[in-house]
C-alpha cells in the first residue's frame, strides 16, 4: 500500500480523502492556499504546505507548486480529488514522469474522454448508445444549422471540451441556434481554450442517471450500480440517490453492461463515472408509473464524483480506499463477482447559496452543528468560525442519508435537514426541506425539470 499521499484539493473532498488515508495508516499531506490556512482539512492532515494565494490558478491549479510540495514532503502519490487538476491529462503524465503514483485513470483515458465528440465516437464504436448528434465539430454556424436540420429540433449546443454542466445551450429553431452557437463557442474559447462545438438532440423531458465504474489493477472493469442525479439547477446537481427509482432490474443490467463496455473501450483504471440521459416513456392511459424507452451516453467523468458516498453506502465499500488499492496494484477489498446493493441512499449538497435563486452567498460561519443519528453521514469541509470565501465552489457539506428503503431514507433526510444548524452564509437547506415534501420527488417519477417546476 502507498505510504504517503499528497491530496491536491481542498474542502470536503480533501478532508474525506485524508480520513481514509489516516485510517489506512498512510501519511496524509495537504496543500492549501493562503485563504484556506485555517480550514479543517489543513489542520487534520499530518503535514500541510501552502502553495499560493487564493486564486486557484496560483494555488490549487499551480502544477509546479504542487509537485514541489510533493517533492519537499516526500510524498509517494498524489490524489487529485475532483475539480481543479483531477481531469488534467498533462498533470497526470507529469506526476507519473516525476516518479510519483497518480491516484486516478491513465492520462490517455482522461484525454480520450475529455473531448465530448471524441468520447461519443469512441462509445458508439464500443456499442454504447449515443444520442443523435455530430461526429465532428460544427466548424461554423451554418454547419451547425445543417447538422441540426438533419438531427431534428430541439438541439443541445455543447462545448466539446466542457464539463460540469458548463458550456451548453438549447435551441428550438434555427434563429435560436445561431444565437446559442455564438454564445457557446465564445464561452468555450474563454473557459476551456477550445471553441469546438457539438450539436446533439435535446430531449425536453429526461432523467440524468450515471453508473459508478472501477477499473481494477488486474485489468477488469466493474460497475457498482447507478445513481439518479436529476435534481439539478443550471445543469448542475443538487441531489443524488441510489438506486435510481426509475431503473428496473432489466434496465439496470443494460446500464451496467454499457458502462463496463465504456470503461473497457479506453482501458480504464481506477474510479470513474459513465453519465447517461434516460428518456422516460410516456405514461399509458392507466398511468402505470415511471419507466423508460432508451438511454444515451452523455459523458465519462474520469475522476471520483462528488456524489460517490451514496454508492459507498449502498454497496458497503470505501471508494477512496479502492482507488488507492488500484493505484498501488492491489486487488479490491470486495469480490467483483458478488456485488449487490443493499438499501437506499440520498445525498443533499449543502451549498452556500440562496435557496430560491441559487446565487452564491459566501460569508463567515457563526453556527455549524451537524445532524447525527442512524443512517446519517455528513462529509463537510467547514466548521464554525471558518469563512466561505468567493474564491471557490459554494459546496460546504454533503448530507448523506441511508435507509433500508427509499421511504425510510427520505424520512431520515427530513429529520437531518431540520436538525442541521447553520448560520452565517446563505444556504440551501430550506430548499431541501421543500423538496423532501414535494409529491413529484416523493413519487420517484421526476426528471431534470423538477427544480424549475418547484420555483
Amino acid at each position: 500500500m502507498i505510504e504517503s499521499l499528497l491530496v491536491a484539493n481542498r474542502g470536503e473532498i480533501a478532508r474525506r480523502i485524508i480520513r481514509t488515508a489516516k485510517r489506512l495508516g498512510i501519511r496524509a499531506i495537504a496543500v492549501h492556499s493562503e485563504a484556506d490556512a485555517d480550514m479543517p482539512f489543513v489542520t487534520e492532515a499530518d503535514e500541510a504546505v501552502c502553495v499560493g494565494p487564493a486564486n486557484p490558478a496560483q494555488s490549487y491549479r499551480n502544477t509546479e507548486a504542487i509537485l514541489a510540495a510533493a517533492k519537499s514532503t516526500g510524498a509517494q502519490a498524489i490524489h487529485p480529488g475532483y475539480g481543479f487538476l483531477s481531469e488534467n491529462a498533462d498533470f497526470a503524465r507529469t506526476v507519473e514522469s516525476s516518479g510519483l503514483i497518480w491516484v486516478g485513470p491513465g492520462a490517455d483515458a482522461i484525454t480520450a474522454m475529455g473531448d465530448k465528440i471524441n468520447a461519443r465516437n469512441l462509445m458508439a464504436a464500443a456499442g454504447v448508445p449515443v444520442a443523435p448528434g455530430t461526429t465532428d465539430p460544427a466548424a461554423d454556424v451554418d454547419a451547425a444549422v445543417t447538422a441540426a436540420t438533419a438531427i431534428g429540433y430541439p438541439v443541445m449546443v455543447k462545448a466539446a471540451a466542457g464539463g460540469g454542466g458548463m458550456g451548453m445551450g438549447v435551441a428550438a429553431d434555427e434563429a435560436a441556434l445561431r444565437t446559442e452557437y455564438d454564445k457557446v463557442r465564445a464561452f468555450a474559447e474563454r473557459m476551456f481554450g477550445d471553441g469546438s462545438v457539438l450539436i446533439e438532440r435535446y430531449f425536453p423531458r429526461v432523467r440524468h442517471v450515471e453508473v459508478q465504474i472501477l477499473g481494477l489493477a488486474d485489468g477488469r472493469v466493474v460497475a457498482l450500480g447507478e445513481r439518479e442525479c436529476s435534481v439539478q439547477r443550471r445543469n448542475q446537481k443538487l441531489v443524488e440517490e441510489s438506486p435510481s427509482p426509475a431503473v428496473s432490474p432489466e434496465l439496470r443490467a443494460r446500464f451496467l453492461a454499457a458502462a463496463v463496455r465504456a470503461g473497457e473501450a479506453v482501458g480504464y483504471r481506477n474510479a470513474g463515472t459513465v453519465e447517461c440521459l434516460l428518456v422516460p416513456r410516456q405514461r399509458d392511459f392507466e398511468g402505470d408509473g415511471p419507466g423508460s424507452e432508451e438511454f444515451f451516453f452523455l459523458e465519462m467523468n474520469t475522476r471520483l464524483q462528488v456524489e460517490h458516498p451514496v454508492t459507498e453506502l449502498v454497496y458497503g465499500v470505501d471508494l477512496v480506499e479502492e482507488q488507492l488499492r488500484v493505484a498501488a496494484g492491489l486487488p479490491p477489498t470486495f469480490d467483483p463477482d458478488a456485488l449487490a446493493p443493499r438499501g437506499h441512499a440520498i445525498e443533499l449538497r449543502v451549498n452556500a447559496e440562496d435557496p430560491k435563486r441559487f446565487l452564491p452567498g459566501p460569508g463567515a460561519i457563526r453556527t455549524w452543528v451537524e445532524p447525527t443519528g442512524e443512517g446519517v453521514r455528513v462529509d463537510s469541509g467547514y466548521v464554525a468560525g471558518n469563512t466561505v470565501t468567493p474564491f471557490y465552489d459554494s459546496l460546504m457539506a454533503k448530507l448523506i442519508i441511508s435507509g433500508a428503503t427509499r421511504a425510510e431514507a427520505i424520512e431520515r433526510a427530513r429529520a437531518a435537514v431540520a436538525a442541521f444548524e447553520l448560520a452565517g452564509p446563505k444556504n440551501n437547506l430550506p430548499f431541501f426541506a421543500e423538496l423532501l415534501e414535494n409529491e413529484e420527488f416523493l413519487s420517484g417519477d421526476y426528471d431534470t425539470g423538477i427544480v424549475g417546476r418547484m420555483r
